[in-house]
């Protein structure tokens, strides 16, 4: 058997793109990864108590603080320019200069809006992008 249907998609798709799951018949979770991904993301956003246990689990492990910590300073290091342009940026939102819209000016989504910048030298020269467009954006760049 080298495919399977998403029981909650209908679409069949090769047997990578499930979870492998030790109690199912075949060894595989019966619904695709993106489904189960959406079902997480569906079930954190819409339960208070699962947000609580985040931050929780985020401000009372001292590990898992200064592991992030490090990853940001590490990112700073690596591109300097992406820091100091990421800064201009919050600071001019935060002081009114620079205005955040609510949705994607590529598709309309709204949520998450991230900067885009072409060019890291003109940092207020930012698209404002849900994060999908941004990825698809970063990716699509030669």
């Amino acid at each position: 058997m080298d495919g399977k249907v998403c029981f909650k998609c209908g679409r069949e798709l090769s047997l990578d793109n499930f979870y492998a799951h030790p109690k199912m018949k075949d060894g595989y979770l019966g619904k695709c990864k993106d489904c189960t991904k959406r079902d997480v993301r569906l079930h954190r956003r819409s339960h208070d108590s699962v947000r609580a246990y985040d931050r929780r689990r985020h401000r009372d492990n001292p590990e898992r603080r200064a592991k992030n910590a490090e990853g940001v300073r590490r990112r700073r290091q690596e591109d300097p320019d992406k820091a100091r342009t990421r800064n201009a940026v919050n600071n001019a939102v935060r002081d009114g200069r620079l205005s955040k819209p609510r949705e994607c000016s590529e598709c309309g989504r709204t949520g998450r809006i991230e900067g885009h910048h072409e060019d890291y030298s003109r940092p207020l020269d930012v698209v404002w992008l849900c994060a999908l467009c941004h990825r698809r954006l970063e990716f699509s760049v030669p």
